[in-house]
């Protein structure tokens, strides 16, 4: 047997093993419903005005509806391992799908490498081959605080990454993994250094049936899950699921990421591929392809598509200590403002601003606050 294929093996079991936790038995009803005569949770409003709002933003989500692509492959005599199409969770996934990736080059016999893109996956791949003794130069158009992953909201909730009717098994076991390397590698970051740090969690529902599935991950990355039904006091939504879980400010994080790629000896060089030729010229023999919806062009992959997001940013707020989901209605608090969302725009590769979209989410979200009030 490959001796690559069998230490690559024993990784992911180990991976999977080191991320499994036991869950307590019985049912929804006997695990998860507050009792009634614990301490109400107090919600500081937030508040949503147009007079408050002080940017809007668009990103365009790279999104494959069959899932994110961790595959290598030859390139003339050069590797290239794909890192890519990880859509609405991408930074969430990036240290699970990063470390799943570099993998693919493990038993390589030498210490260059090249990778694509200066994203929240190219930056994740440089500083884990960083780590393993490697010397890296990223090749990237765009760098913090110019690239798609600086729009992103953040939340560590990877939800909008695949379609669940097109996805295989073997595809959902790979997510799962990328998922709990990632929460546990987020965990070790939190504080300010890095603008991580641990929230809790509303998600709003009308029906029970929604919070009955299992959510986006598994249930052990959500400490403190319970459900509650309590609509007076809950943003006036008969069911809600309360969980903890981790915001990434993505303006910290990514600039934390890149300051530790120089402080470790990393070169960047500015530049924009337009063809594999150009890539195959590379003089590095192992090349990482973290470029995003580059890669529809660069790698003729017909499935991957733009799915674009409008987000509204309010004025910060220091007492807001809580995140809300509703569908595509969210907020998350961070130091650079209250986040809005959202939108997820299919093939739309627009990157201007929807008026009537900014209307639409402050709606929402002042909508919610009535709730709040009431």
């Amino acid at each position: 047997m490959d001796r690559n294929k069998t230490d690559r093996r024993s990784f992911l079991l180990s991976a999977m093993t080191a991320s499994a936790f036991v869950l307590a038995e019985g049912g929804l009803n006997s695990r998860y419903f507050a009792a009634e005569r614990e301490p109400k949770r107090r919600f500081s409003p937030v508040k949503v005005s147009r007079d408050r709002l002080i940017r809007t933003v668009v990103g365009l989500r790279p999104y494959r509806s069959e899932g994110f692509v961790i595959r290598a492959e030859r390139l003339g005599e050069k590797l290239l391992i794909h890192n890519y199409g990880h859509g609405g969770a991408g930074v969430t996934l990036s240290w699970g799908a990063a470390t799943l990736a570099v993998e693919h080059s493990r038993g390589i016999k030498q210490n260059r490498f090249a990778v694509l893109g200066g994203g929240v996956m190219g930056l994740s791949v440089a500083r884990l081959l960083q780590r393993r003794g490697g010397t890296v130069t990223i090749y990237a158009k765009d760098l913090p605080p110019n690239t798609t992953s600086n729009l992103a909201g953040a939340l560590w909730y990877p939800t909008s990454s695949y379609n669940s009717q097109k996805v295989s098994t073997a595809f959902l076991e790979q997510f799962r993994l990328a998922c709990r390397i990632s929460n546990r590698a987020f965990q070790e970051l939190v504080g300010d250094e890095y603008g991580v740090r641990w929230v809790e969690t509303f998600d709003l529902q009308r029906e029970l049936a929604p919070l009955e599935r299992e959510p986006p991950g598994g249930a052990q990355l959500y400490p403190e899950t319970k459900i509650l039904r309590e609509p007076k006091h809950y943003f006036g939504f008969p069911y809600v699921r309360q969980f903890s879980t981790m915001m990434i400010e993505p303006p910290v994080y990514l600039n934390a990421l890149l300051r530790d790629f120089y402080i470790a000896g990393g070169k960047v060089v500015v530049t924009e591929f337009r063809s594999r030729q150009e890539i195959a010229s590379l003089s590095e023999s192992v090349i990482f392809n973290c470029t995003g919806l580059g890669s529809k062009t660069l790698f003729d992959d017909a499935v991957l598509i733009p799915v674009r997001g409008q987000l509204e940013v309010l004025l910060p707020q220091r007492e807001t200590d809580y995140c809300y989901l509703n569908g595509s209605t969210y907020m998350f608090p961070r130091r650079d403002g209250i986040i809005l969302g959202g939108t997820f725009e299919h093939e739309k590769w627009s990157l201007e601003p929807d008026a009537d979209q900014t209307t639409r989410i402050l709606e929402a979200n002042a909508n919610i606050m009535k709730g709040l009030r009431r």
